[in-house]
């Protein structure tokens, strides 16, 4: 679970900077940095949820 985690958070990371990198896709940097923290609450909550 954790390393689905981080390989989400690793695309997320590399489309955000895809798309800050080119101005015409800027929108991509917003929706990568939304799915890098809801990634990241989904997988600490799951995390805690496990260690109950």
């Amino acid at each position: 679970m954790l390393t689905l985690v981080l390989v989400l958070v690793a695309i997320w990371l590399i489309l955000g900077v895809v798309g800050f990198m080119f101005k015409g896709l800027l929108w991509l940097g917003f929706i990568a940095i939304v799915l890098v923290v809801a990634t990241v609450a989904i997988g600490w909550v799951r995390r805690k949820a496990v260690d109950k």
